[in-house]
């Protein structure tokens, strides 16, 4: 897949105010600084379609992009940024708006087909992505994880840090989903990524066609 055009369309304060869901949608989130502006960027191969906020944490939104449709907007597929989670200066009342926007979008937005989980590849295990993860898990939303900023270590202490990652997930975890490792500098990743996109909207598409001949 290729994204040939691309353009941000709502921010909306809660799921209610969504677009309709009437094609396939792949949200992104993680943690405050890990890369997702700039991941949703080399996505999709433009340079300030996702913009890094100055105060993150402050505002809950659900900023969703259309990608690839006509020109009356039709066909294609939403890519959702979420805000990021974990945000220090954020209030305890920010802190639960976060979680109610989230568990309500997670729950309710029927055209979601997964959720890329962005964990930066520096770091050891943190126990706040693998609560995130374990809270997807509850409540049967199907993710991926993307390891990002891996140009900034080397590729051993990549490779160490995902793998040591995944097996800390195998413990509690009996299937891991698909994973990406991925580094906006070198746009690491970026092929994969979609080609996934595109062979989860084929899967899409197909089960669409299933429901509408029963």
């Amino acid at each position: 897949m290729e994204v040939n055009k691309a353009k941000y369309l709502i921010s909306s304060p809660s799921v209610s105010k969504c677009p309709t869901p009437d094609r396939p949608e792949y949200a992104f989130i993680g943690r405050s600084n890990v890369g997702k502006s700039s991941l949703i960027n080399l996505l999709t191969n433009q340079n300030a379609l996702a913009k890094v906020s100055a105060s993150p944490g402050k505002t809950v939104m659900i900023n969703h992009f259309l990608i690839n449709a006509n020109a009356k907007d039709e066909g294609g597929w939403y890519l959702v940024d979420l805000p990021g989670y974990g945000y220090a200066k954020r209030s305890k009342t920010q802190r639960e708006q976060w979680k109610k926007t989230m568990t309500d979008y997670f729950s309710k937005r029927e055209n979601l087909v997964t959720v890329f989980v962005l964990v930066d590849s520096r770091l050891s295990p943190q126990a706040i992505d693998l609560e995130f993860l374990g809270h997807l898990g509850e409540i049967g939303v199907p993710f991926n994880i993307v390891f990002t900023k891996s140009d900034k270590n080397s590729q051993a202490d990549t490779s160490k840090n995902t793998k040591t990652f995944i097996n800390k997930m195998k413990e509690e975890w009996e299937y891991i989903p698909r994973t990406f490792i991925t580094s906006t500098v070198k746009k690491n990743g970026r092929r994969e990524i979609l080609a996934y996109v595109q062979e989860l909207n084929d899967q899409y598409k197909e089960q669409g066609n299933q429901l509408l001949e029963q």
